[in-house]
């Protein structure tokens, strides 16, 4: 037998079939399902660790999840047979070495996200996309995404009722840009609060309409009020595209 190693799987997912990424009893979760390859191709069973959870009906251009292993094994083989194993909507686009304590979770140091909205009904995209039959000023919902920036208490744009030791995150990044017919919203920051994006998604598309104020969002954001900010956009718009580590974890 081979001493333990630990890997990471980088991946995507459509997130429309899944109760999310966590496990979770009587929902079939994008974790199970990874869980599940893995051990039918190692045949023991074998858990993993993901960067962070994605609710259901969230999108991921790019996910990553930790696991390890005591067989050795090719990891383009491995790739060829997960990729054979799971449903069509994941895809696991690479497989590494790392260090024996790097963790997908706790060791990211950046994630990002991309939020869509599209203008027109379309059935190649309404899965994929935030449908709206508007046209929201994209200059105030930047003014209202500038006052995201930085290390801020968000628990107003948090679910209620989750357990987090703190609030607290530092947003680096938070634009809108018009692209290709489409709206783009950007962010990036070291971590996130569960429903946190969508949360705040809904609230500058409310600035775009001008339902509310760009400066209204230093008030929300000091209010730590879910009830302040506005409704959660669709899940199916939202996609975490990036996440990034350290250099000096990976072994290969």
């Amino acid at each position: 037998m081979s001493q333990k190693k630990r890997y990471f799987l980088e991946l995507s997912y459509h997130g429309k079939p899944f109760h999310g990424w966590q496990i979770q009893k009587n929902a079939f979760s994008v974790q199970e399902s990874i869980e599940s390859a893995l051990s039918t191709f190692f045949q023991k069973p074998t858990t993993i660790m993901g960067s962070g959870r994605t609710d259901t009906g969230v999108h991921a251009s790019h996910q990553v999840c930790h696991f390890d292993c005591d067989v050795a094994f090719e990891p383009e083989r491995l790739l060829k047979a997960l990729n054979g194993i799971l449903p069509k909507e994941i895809a696991i686009k690479r497989i590494r070495e790392v260090e024996k304590d790097a963790n997908a979770r706790f060791d990211a140091i950046e994630r990002s996200y991309f939020y869509r909205i599209i203008f027109q009904k379309s059935p190649f995209q309404d899965e994929l996309a935030w449908t709206l039959f508007a046209n929201p000023d994209l200059e105030k919902m930047n003014l209202g995404a500038n006052f995201l920036l930085g290390e801020q208490d968000f628990e107003a744009f948090s679910k209620v009722h989750t357990e987090v030791n703190h609030f607290r995150c530092q947003i680096k990044k938070a634009y809108w840009e018009q692209k290709d017919g489409e709206l783009l919203f950007h962010i990036t920051a070291n971590r996130f609060l569960r429903g946190m994006v969508r949360a705040i998604v809904g609230t500058l598309v409310d600035i775009g309409l001008g339902k509310r104020l760009p400066e209204d969002m230093p008030k929300i954001i000091a209010s730590k009020d879910r009830a302040q900010a506005g409704k959660a956009a669709p899940a199916k718009g939202l996609f975490l595209c990036k996440v990034i580590y350290p250099e000096s974890i990976y072994l290969d």
